[in-house]
């Protein structure tokens, strides 16, 4: 990535008139219009493109791209990264977190042992999971107060309490 955040990539095309379907990572999915400019990346070179139009379709989200005028150049952007740029984002509300801010952040128990790196996070529905690599991978429930103790993003860390040997 080139120093922005993912927040989705284009799945195929929809309809016969350029646009694109959207698989978002957002929350809700729709929130990916938001957030602008879109720069596309893939294997080849970054590039920024205009979102002239999008809604939400069913689970996913479609957008009519500047410069996409057929299904053919829709399909062919199939697999291609949908990333804004971090300023983009809104302040989260205090004590929440957007995803892309955790991930890297080193994990550190209570008692000061070091667990690894937030590789991501996973959704299960009572609550957030985050993804920790070290000497093994861990799963710890993002549940602020009980296990998550703290989270520093100056200092690039969340405190846990976590038993390492869990």
């Amino acid at each position: 990535m080139s120093g922005g955040v993912e927040v989705g990539e284009i799945v195929g095309a929809f309809g016969v008139q350029g646009w694109v379907k959207i698989r978002s990572y957002t929350d809700p999915p729709a929130n990916i219009l938001k957030y602008k400019p879109w720069t596309l990346e893939s294997t080849g070179s970054p590039f920024h493109v205009k979102v002239i139009e999008g809604r939400p379709q069913g689970a996913a989200v479609v957008a009519r791209l500047e410069g996409v005028e057929d299904r053919d150049q829709a399909i062919g952007l199939k697999g291609v990264r949908i990333v804004v740029p971090r300023e983009s984002f809104p302040k989260p509300p205090a004590g929440t977190y957007y995803w892309a801010d955790l991930i890297g952040l080193e994990v550190v128990t209570v008692t000061g042992i070091t667990l690894g790196n937030v590789k991501g996070l996973l959704e299960t529905g009572a609550n957030d999971v985050l993804d920790v690599r070290g000497d093994r991978d861990r799963l710890i429930p993002f549940v602020l107060g009980e296990y998550v103790k703290s989270v520093d993003l100056g200092e690039k860390t969340v405190v846990v309490d976590w038993d390492p040997d869990f």
